[in-house]
């Protein structure tokens, strides 16, 4: 099976207030994904960590961080769940250097958004990918995150980027105002089909219709927490269980209003310091939940604890 399918689950990224990343609550949260990796012996199998994704935080943190970041967590899951890597930055030779330190560090694979403040074209996206794929060996997944990074990819640049050698899949955000089935049909008959090109997404609460309709991947921010809960959900839409589908998807639905309200980051951060998992707070100018709010996810765990 390839590196980007299944389900990914996507951490936070303690830090103290300087910004140094916390290696002890780290592997916390990384052992808890572990306990649900492929190798573990529950019902669960989550099949990679996604480390320095959106929610992971990699935006605000140095480079020498995400080295930190990157080592500590290969050092811990040592083999037992693949590592997908997010380089995203603002410079194309920066991107460089952090797929590198990726690769050495022992990153099994890379994801890639375009980060940029002067708004970029699609050819220049398209080289930015060139250049990166050529000092890496590490396949790539293309980030199309419109909503942070202000830049949609176009059917045309998905098409050329995946005949890429390297480029091996795609983590779409959902749809809008498209069935997310016919979505996934127009992208499967518009991109290249060399090593089973893998098409994911994220948005947690549309990503079990994604895997219902035949979607490879859900890029998973409540996975990175709640990985035997999210493992439950996946493994339902894999098998096409609708019946199952919502019966489970209940037990998610207050995290999913929160997540729609404040982003995944906040409420994971959160959720992580109830469960004692952590004591970090969102890099500033991003605040924390207040704390009306950081009661309504203590109920949104507690409905989740019902699920087991």
């Amino acid at each position: 099976m390839s590196l980007f399918h299944g389900l990914s689950a996507f951490p936070i990224t303690p830090t103290d207030k300087n910004g140094r990343v916390n290696s002890d609550a780290l592997c916390l949260l990384l052992e808890r994904i572990v306990k649900a990796g492929p190798d573990s012996r529950e019902d669960s199998g989550v099949n990679s960590i996604g480390l320095l994704g959106s929610t992971g935080g990699y935006a605000y943190l140095t480079r020498s961080e995400r080295q930190r970041a990157v080592s500590v967590a290969a050092d811990f899951v040592d083999g037992r769940v693949p590592l997908i890597v997010g380089i995203g930055a603002l410079r194309t030779d920066e991107v460089q250097h952090l797929a590198r330190d990726a690769r050495d560090a022992g990153a099994d694979g890379l994801l890639l958004a375009p980060v940029s403040y002067t708004p970029l074209t699609q050819e220049e996206v398209y080289q930015h990918f060139v250049a990166v794929a050529g000092v890496t060996d590490l396949p790539i997944c293309i980030y199309n995150n419109p909503g942070t990074t202000h830049f949609t990819f176009s059917l045309d640049l998905l098409k050329r980027l995946s005949q890429l050698e390297t480029v091996s899949a795609v983590k779409m955000p959902l749809p809008q105002g498209q069935d997310i089935e016919a979505n996934l049909a127009h992208l499967r008959q518009n991109t290249a089909h060399k090593n089973g090109f893998a098409i994911g997404y994220s948005g947690d609460w549309g990503c079990p219709a994604g895997l219902l309709a035949g979607a490879n991947t859900w890029y998973s921010v409540i996975g990175g927490l709640f990985p035997s809960q999210a493992m439950k959900l996946a493994k339902a839409a894999q098998a096409v269980d609708v019946q199952e589908v919502q019966r489970i998807d209940q037990f998610f639905q207050p995290f999913w209003t929160l997540f729609k309200e404040f982003g995944g980051m906040r409420v994971m951060y959160s959720a992580a310091n109830i469960l004692s998992l952590s004591d970090a707070y969102p890099h500033l100018p991003i605040l924390p939940l207040g704390a009306a709010d950081k009661e309504r996810v203590i109920k949104a765990i507690n409905a989740l604890d019902k699920l087991g």
